[in-house]
């Protein structure tokens, strides 16, 4: 590859928010060069043959889609097909020595209903529950469109709910008091709050009611999404996310080279400049602007500088990625096997259940009882399976496993991730009619086809530190401090270098969103100074 000296924009990593910002900057006329350390592009969005033996492409570390917004969809001509699921949850129980399980339908409120009506005796519950989302619903309302322009200050965003009593809740409940009071204002069956309280859980270590409202934000990303939070499948797994932003950046002009080791930046003068490592030879590229599309911790790790997170931005997640020869039989056998596992399916998440497996592992301890959940892509995605796999029913399946700190894990790695593994397995086991272990698909060597990645093995994967998915804890969608309103919240302290990951304002999740910011940003002062 013959690099140019200079660069109008050079971003470092190439996930998916720093191809979103090529496409947007490219197409805007600037020249671009995206870095990447890895061999691929596209970061914790791509997916692998994890099971070498079998040709199934999984997404490792991150499967569904919702945050991304349909507008960076349309700009940039992403040819992106997102599937809806037809369940939304399912969750097993067992009443009266029988097993049960609630199905939350995402095509029949009568099914859901129905459903409820049997755990609990009455409709109030799923009236309840509506009415719950709804106050989410009008959140989302409010602040999606926002999402993708300049930090709205806190007061001036509050003025925008109405002052009638829906709007002063869903403002009360989301952002002023911790969602543990919402949650048990309006539900009261313990199953039903913590299948809710889950979505504020994912990849963070919280509580309901911890004073840090860190629970908030995180179930305020969760349910946001193009203003209906629904979490649907990327057909082609997330890889055909990353393949098609890939083509927009190229067609955009972007130069990718992959396999760079950064040796230096240089970022406190005048310009700007990379020196790095391709091929075996040392180069060196100015820019006028530099993204930064990894988090903050990295960054300051290679400015030599020190990292002083704050204590809710580690990490809390396990993840195993599994080929299955067939889908295990339930226990609950009213249930069609498929409609249980193509949503999410929730295991030991009872909220108080949770608060205790919270407490356990805050005090260092694997839980007895370990919160996960799961579900199945191909289910609704077929195509991430060779059509020889398709024809024997193989599926693949992803557990998310709550209530796993980082620093579990943090001395004995190996050993600790065994054990949760195991755990996790258990848990799921419970509900089945035969053992999940057998129905894993083989490998040559005899192995079974699951493999497990605790919080350690991501931020050594990926750099997230401390394994947070999210790189860094979320942050509600406006200006909480004064100096921030205005901004597009990818400033750093340094001129013209922005943050374009999830390390940003508004970063997290599967979105695009701080990579469409930083572009914005990058485009406003290139428009201000011509």
């Amino acid at each position: 590859m013959n690099l140019k000296s200079h660069y109008d924009v050079v971003i470092l990593g190439a996930g998916h928010n720093g191809l979103v910002a090529a496409s947007y900057l490219g197409r805007a006329g600037l020249s671009v060069l995206l870095l990447e350390k890895n061999d691929y592009i596209g970061g914790a969005t791509t997916s692998q043959q994890v099971f070498p033996d079998y040709d199934a492409r999984l997404s490792r570390y991150s499967y569904l889609v919702s945050l991304f917004p349909e507008k960076i969809i349309r700009e940039l001509g992403l040819n992106l097909d997102l599937r809806s699921r037809a369940t939304g949850s399912f969750t097993p129980y067992v009443k009266n020595g029988r097993h049960e399980g609630l199905l939350l339908s995402n095509v029949s409120e009568g099914r859901s209903r129905q459903s409820m009506r049997e755990l609990t005796g009455s409709d109030t519950e799923f009236e309840q529950l509506k009415r719950f989302y709804g106050i989410a619903r009008i959140f989302a309302d409010k602040v999606w469109d926002t999402m993708l322009e300049p930090l709205v200050a806190k007061d001036d965003f509050r003025s925008r709910f109405g002052a009638d009593d829906v709007h002063c809740e869903a403002w009360r409940s989301l952002v002023e008091e911790p969602l543990g009071c919402a949650v048990e204002r309006h539900l009261q069956n313990d199953l039903v709050r913590g299948l809710v309280f889950t979505d504020a859980k994912i990849g963070v270590f919280t509580h309901p009611h911890d004073p840090s409202l860190l629970q908030n934000r995180c179930f305020l990303y969760h349910l946001i999404g193009n203003k209906t939070g629904e979490w649907k499948v990327p057909v082609g797994g997330m890889g055909r996310v990353a393949a098609e932003l890939e083509r927009a950046a190229r067609e955009n002009g972007a130069e990718m080279p992959t396999r760079v080791g950064i040796h230096a930046l240089d970022v406190s003068g005048p310009k700007r400049s990379v020196e790095f490592e391709l091929d075996g030879k040392m180069h060196t590229v100015e820019a006028r602007f530099l993204l930064v599309n990894f988090g903050a911790n990295v960054l300051a790790k290679i400015l030599g500088r020190p990292y002083q997170p704050d204590a809710t931005n580690e990490g809390s997640v396990f993840k195993i990625n599994m080929l299955l020869r067939r889908l295990p039989s339930l226990k609950a056998t009213q249930h069609p096997v498929a409609d249980a596992f193509c949503g999410t399916f929730h295991s030991d998440e009872g909220y108080e259940q949770m608060k205790v497996s919270f407490q356990q592992a805050a005090q260092g301890w694997l839980p007895d009882k370990l919160p996960c959940e799961i579900y199945c892509h191909t289910l609704t995605d077929d195509s991430i399976l060779s059509p020889g796999l398709r024809s024997q029913g193989y599926h693949t399946m992803t557990l998310f496993g709550l209530d796993t700190p980082w620093a579990l894990f943090a001395q004995e790695n190996e050993t600790m991730r065994e054990r949760a593994g195991q755990r996790f397995v258990e848990s799921v086991n419970q509900w089945l009619a035969e053992p999940l272990e057998e129905c894993l698909a083989i490998a040559r060597d005899g192995r079974p086809c699951i493999e497990s990645k605790s919080p350690v093995d991501i931020e050594e994967a990926l750099g997230l530190y401390h394994g947070n998915i999210f790189q860094t804890a979320l942050t509600f969608p406006f200006a909480e401090k004064k100096e921030q309103a205005g901004t597009w919240g990818v400033e750093t302290e340094f001129e013209n270098v922005f943050l374009c990951g999830s390390s940003a304002q508004r970063g997290g999740a599967v979105s695009g969103i701080p990579g469409h910011n930083a572009a914005k940003k990058v485009l406003e002062i290139v428009s201000t100074r011509r």
